[in-house]
C-alpha cells in the first residue's frame, strides 16, 4: 500500500515537472505588441537625468501599446516604451524612474525605469518587463526570461515569465503570476534604488544620465546548452 502511494506521488511530481516544462518552454509565446519604432530606436543616445514631466498634457498610460521582450531579448538597447506618456503617478507609487547603475550586490548591473500612471516598465540586460493598463494586452508583463536556455536546431528556447509590479507603501513588489508571492521589491533608500531578488541578493544603484557603452548591446545569458545540432 506504501509502495503504491510512493509510486503514484511521485508520479504526479513528474508530471507536475513536465507539465510546468512544457508551459514554460513550449506553450504559445506571447504576441510582440512593442510598438517597432521603439524597438528600432536607440536608447542609448537619450539623457536619462531628464525626467519626462507627468503633467497629463500627453498620453495616457493606457493609449500605449504594450512593451515585452522581442524573441528571447532584444538586440540593442530601445527607446522607451513610455516616452509619450505623461499620465500622473498614484499616490502609493515612489518615483524610481531613470537609468541605475549596481555598485553593491550585483555590481555592474545597469536597468531602466519607466513610470507613467499606474503602469511601470523594467528594460535591462534583453528583457522588456511592462506592467499596467495599457492599449494592446493585459496588465501582467507577460514575456521571457531573456537567457537562452538551449537550442533545438536553429530555434532557441527561454523560459516564459509572468508578473505583476504592485505598490505598497512606497515599495515595487513583483508577485509571480500577478498572483503568486513576491519575487522581487524595489524601493528607494535616500539616493539610491535598492533591488532585492528572489535568491536572496540585494544590489544598491546609483542613478545614472547615459548608457554605458558595454550594455547597448545585451551580454549573451543562460545555459545555452545545443540540443540535436547537425554536424
Amino acid at each position: 500500500m506504501i509502495k503504491r502511494a510512493l509510486i503514484l506521488s511521485s508520479g504526479f511530481v513528474v508530471s507536475l515537472l513536465l507539465i510546468l516544462f512544457w508551459l514554460a518552454f513550449f506553450s504559445s509565446r506571447p504576441p510582440l505588441t512593442t510598438n517597432p519604432a521603439v524597438l528600432a530606436g536607440d536608447g542609448s543616445r537619450l539623457d536619462y537625468c531628464r525626467l519626462p514631466v507627468l503633467d497629463g498634457s500627453r498620453k495616457r498610460a493606457s493609449d500605449i501599446a504594450k512593451g515585452n521582450t522581442p524573441g528571447c531579448g532584444y538586440k540593442h538597447f530601445p527607446d522607451p516604451i513610455l516616452q509619450a506618456c505623461s499620465e500622473p503617478l498614484p499616490p502609493e507609487a515612489d518615483d524610481i524612474r531613470g537609468l541605475w547603475i549596481g555598485v553593491e550586490g550585483k555590481v555592474g548591473y545597469v536597468e531602466r525605469v519607466e513610470q507613467c500612471g499606474n503602469r511601470t516598465v523594467i528594460t535591462a540586460a534583453g528583457i522588456i518587463h511592462d506592467y499596467g493598463p495599457n492599449s494592446t494586452a493585459g496588465l501582467n508583463t507577460n514575456d521571457t526570461e531573456g537567457g537562452v536556455s538551449f537550442s533545438i536546431g536553429d530555434k532557441d528556447y527561454c523560459p516564459r515569465t509572468s508578473a505583476a509590479m504592485i505598490w505598497k507603501d512606497k515599495v515595487l513588489n513583483f508577485h509571480v503570476f500577478g498572483w503568486g508571492p513576491v519575487a522581487v521589491r524595489r524601493y528607494r533608500e535616500g539616493e539610491q534604488l535598492i533591488w532585492e531578488y528572489a535568491d536572496g541578493s540585494t544590489t544598491r544603484m546609483n542613478r545614472i544620465c547615459q548608457l554605458p557603452d558595454e550594455h547597448k548591446t545585451p551580454s549573451p545569458r543562460g545555459a545555452r546548452l545545443r540540443l540535436f545540432q547537425n554536424d
